[in-house]
Order: structure tokens, then sequence, then C-alpha cells
């Protein structure tokens, strides 16, 4: 059984291992080169600074976390060995929560990501040819929005 909670300063190394699994098991398409230079920024830029919310487990240990800005989703990665233990639905569903629009970009060659985001409900809004810092991986613009509760009659 996971819980959620924010993410403290002492979360940074543990995030940054799941960040790294789950980039290794799903982004098989990145270079090696890009590979080092985003585990760099993720682990010196983001990681500290980024208001993140942790999937903890009854020893406090996180399996995973989801970063947010408004609506959008730009962050939410699982620890490789966490997968489909509902992680990833835990974290997306407390943001869906309080929202009626959700947004995300994800990696056009990350088919597990796509198809999770898929299975979430989100529709592909779009599609850029290079990821938001011009490299060559095409991102999908996905959206998701809240089930209208009234059926028109």
């Amino acid at each position: 059984m996971f819980s959620l909670r924010p993410a403290t300063d002492k979360d940074v190394p543990r995030n940054l291992e799941i960040w790294r699994s789950a980039v290794l098991a799903t982004h098989d398409f990145l270079s090696e080169e890009d590979f080092r230079e985003i585990s760099v920024l993720v682990e010196t830029s983001y990681l500290p600074t980024a208001p993140l919310v942790v999937a903890v487990d009854d020893e406090d240990v996180p399996h995973g976390f989801i970063g947010t800005t408004d609506n959008n989703v730009d962050a939410l990665f699982v620890h490789a060995e966490s997968r489909g233990m509902g992680v990833g639905r835990l974290l997306l569903e407390s943001f869906f929560a309080d929202r009626d629009l959700v947004t995300v970009d994800v990696n056009e060659q990350n088919c597990s990501g796509r198809m999770f985001y898929k299975k979430m409900g989100f529709q592909v809004t779009g599609r850029s040819d290079i990821d938001d810092a011009g490299r060559p991986y095409p991102l999908l613009h996905m959206r998701w929005r809240r089930p209208s509760r009234f059926s028109p009659a």
C-alpha cells in the first residue's frame, strides 16, 4: 500500500534513482550522451528545486514521484521495480482530484508511457518533432478531461 506526501530534500537521492531506473526501463531511444546530460540536469536543477509529490511505502521509501505546474504534469516517474503496482495511477489520480483538465507531454518513442496515459484517459492533441530542449525526440501533447457528470437527455 502506498501513500502520498510532499517530497523533501532527503528524497533527492532516491528520486534520482527512481528517475534513472524509470528512464532506463522506458527510454531506450535516448543516446548515452543525452541520458548523461539530462541526468545531470535532473540531479542538480530539477529534483532539488521542483515541488514534487512522492508515493511512499509503509517504511516511507519513495517508489515514484510527480511534478506538476498548474494543470500540467511536468514529470511522472515510477521506479522500474515498482512498475505495475499502481504507483503511477495513484500519483496521477491524486492530481486529477480537483481538476477538470490536465495536460502532459510524453515522448512519442516511450511506448509504455503513451499507453499509460491513454489508459488513464488522455487523448493526443498534437505533436512536436523535437523535445523541449531541441533534441530529436518527438513529443506527443496529450489532454485529459474530467468526464461529464451528467449525460445528455
